[in-house]
């Protein structure tokens, strides 16, 4: 008998993997790339236009300060047309690790920093057209050290918000950006898993 674990050996790998035949930049531009490409499954089938779009790596940080509140953004998004509640998020600069980008990220916009981190996953927004990867990282026992340097466009407020709170949002599905949805409810996931296994006699 299989062990229950086993599937996730090949969970995410090659297998089935389409051959590009030709590749078309559309649109180049630094927050956006678009890309045509021609391609052949393994079945001989040809697909003559498949897109995809070019992004960056990204980061995000769940953020919980010394005394259990979660340092929270709420910021207007264009696309959707909504102000929204998200955690600390942004883009792995040229040369940097995953962690250092996602301190950098958190001091820009917060101005919260130190505390103990840890990775939480890593996702994608869209495995069918997008081409990159967001790691998703929690931060605890951060504090306030430093002034926010926000970029030129951003325009966002931080907010301190208890864990009912945050838990509440996730619930009533107040957290729109998924690539934020899912990182925090992995974290709410295993803390409630945690605190089943701590009950006595259980």
């Amino acid at each position: 008998m299989k062990d229950k674990f086993d599937i996730l050996d090949d969970a995410v790998s090659e297998d089935g993997k389409w051959e590009t035949i030709s590749s078309e930049y559309l649109f180049r531009r630094p927050w956006l790339t678009v890309r045509r490409d021609q391609v052949r499954l393994p079945d001989g089938r040809i697909n003559p236009e498949f897109y995809v779009i070019e992004y960056p790596d990204w980061v995000n940080v769940i953020a919980i300060t010394e005394d259990g509140r979660f340092v929270m953004e709420r910021q207007f998004r264009h696309g959707l047309g909504k102000t929204c509640y998200e955690i600390p998020a942004g883009v792995i600069e040229e040369g940097e690790t995953p962690l250092e980008a996602a301190k950098r990220e958190l001091a820009e916009e917060t101005g919260y920093e130190g505390g103990e981190w840890s990775l939480v996953m890593t996702v994608s927004g869209n495995c069918s057209t997008t081409d990159n990867i967001t790691h998703c990282f929690l931060a605890e026992g951060v504090r306030q050290t430093t002034s926010r340097h926000l970029d030129a466009t951003e325009d966002l407020e931080v907010r301190l918000l208890t864990e009912d709170e945050v838990f509440a949002l996730l619930q009533n599905d107040k957290i729109r950006q998924s690539l934020m949805a899912a990182p925090l409810w992995k974290y709410f996931a295993s803390r409630i898993s945690m605190n089943k296994r701590a009950r006595p006699g259980k």
